[in-house]
């Protein structure tokens, strides 16, 4: 019999993710391809959009360029390189805020949650003395966050929202408990509340926001979707003195940035042996493909790359309360417990995990789960020998 439930003013059919992966009528999975590499079968034009896209991502952006006055980074390939570009790194970024009356306030008039810890003034030739963001006393909450790989983000934005929302809904049905929930976040080019995608707490609904908000937030690039620039510790009027007043990128950088990222391939797994067969049955068996799901499908799409696709991501891309594991930072409705499922494709290149990068191992960073993760990790205290090595086997293959 076949179910609906409503959510988000959306009816919803819940019917098995899998059953729509029967009627595929594109490639099973995407080819594989090395990290770093554009997706197998783009056409002629469409690898030189991803030639060009890495070239404005390596770029190293300069004062007259738009730089600053405030930023993290001098260029996305900065941050974003291992094991190759467009991958994570150990790079942290700060955030902040306070709880006041209950409510979060992301201290704005001390220049917002995100710190920029550079400055243009570290160079000779700026003549105003413009200073990186400190912590300031008022902060109560301070985080960090690790960068993230941006490898086969094309198939998660081109995977309906209806996807989520009917994941969201089936595990609500399943289990309460554990159930995700859909972010539902600004569209800047539908103008309309779409589902959130991308970050750490799904507060991005597309490649195209994801690549102007780190363009300003990250390198203090204007464009015209983000043309306001951040005040150096809240004090906005020494923007008066910014060398690269106005739009820094007409579009065209934010653009090329979107579309390494479309087409940048997903990460190659690693070999998959009898061991990391088995541990994939105990990695379902404790729970974590609840949240960690292992197969997604893209919609349809004009163009055979992206067109009904299965790929293997290991999330729901829900947000999920993670207890104290959360960091306390509220984005949109992510509240400060909220988490989104963290993608496990690519897991066995990164070094350090979690979202502040607090576990040096992966069996770390499973003890370290809380909220909605905590029965999970407590089955995976009680593991034998056994099924714990064949299970870290199985993540070490991703």
């Amino acid at each position: 019999m076949k179910r609906f439930l409503a959510i988000a003013g959306v009816c919803v059919l819940l019917v098995p993710v899998l059953s729509a992966r029967r009627r595929s009528v594109g490639p099973v999975f995407p080819a594989t391809v090395a990290f770093g590499d554009p997706f197998a079968g783009l056409t002629t034009a469409e690898k030189a959009r991803f030639d060009a896209g890495k070239v404005e991502f390596e770029q190293v952006e300069t004062v007259a360029s738009g730089l600053g006055p405030v930023f993290n980074s001098r260029g996305c390939g900065e941050c974003h390189l291992a094991p190759a570009i467009g991958g994570g790194s150990e790079r942290m970024v700060t955030r902040i805020g306070r709880m006041v009356d209950g409510k979060f306030d992301p201290l704005t008039e001390f220049g917002g949650s995100v710190l920029q810890a550079r400055s243009i003034g570290e160079l000779d030739d700026v003549p105003f003395d413009f200073q990186p963001e400190l912590v300031p006393p008022e902060a109560t909450i301070v985080t960090l966050r690790r960068t993230q790989p941006l490898f086969g983000l094309g198939l998660v934005e081109a995977t309906p929202d209806s996807t989520f929302i009917s994941l969201a809904a089936q595990q609500a049905v399943r289990d309460p408990s554990t159930a995700g929930r859909v972010h539902l976040v600004p569209n800047s080019q539908t103008g309309t509340l779409t589902v959130g995608k991308f970050g750490w707490k799904s507060q991005v609904a597309t490649l195209f926001d994801f690549s102007g908000d780190a363009y300003l937030n990250e390198m203090g690039i204007t464009s015209p979707g983000f043309p306001n620039e951040n005040c150096p510790s809240g004090h906005c009027n020494e923007l008066q003195f910014n060398p690269a007043p106005g739009l820094n990128d007409p579009g065209a950088g934010v653009q090329g940035l979107t579309d390494f990222q479309q087409f940048l391939g997903a990460p190659p797994r690693g070999t998959i042996t009898a061991e990391v067969v088995a541990g994939e049955a105990v990695f379902n068996s404790i729970g974590c493909g609840t949240c960690h799901v292992g197969t997604l499908q893209t919609g349809t799409n004009p163009n055979p790359v992206f067109n009904r696709v299965n790929y293997r991501p290991f999330s729901d891309f829900l947000l999920h309360d993670m207890g104290s594991l959360g960091d306390g930072i509220e984005q949109g409705d992510a509240k400060g417990r909220d988490l989104r499922t963290a993608p496990l494709w690519g897991l066995r290149m990164i070094t350090k995990f979690l979202h502040d990068a607090r576990a040096k191992t992966i069996e770390e960073a499973i003890v370290a789960h809380d909220g909605q993760g905590r029965a999970s990790r407590d089955r995976f205290n009680e593991l034998n020998a056994t099924d714990r090595e064949h299970l870290l086997a199985f993540l070490k293959s991703l």
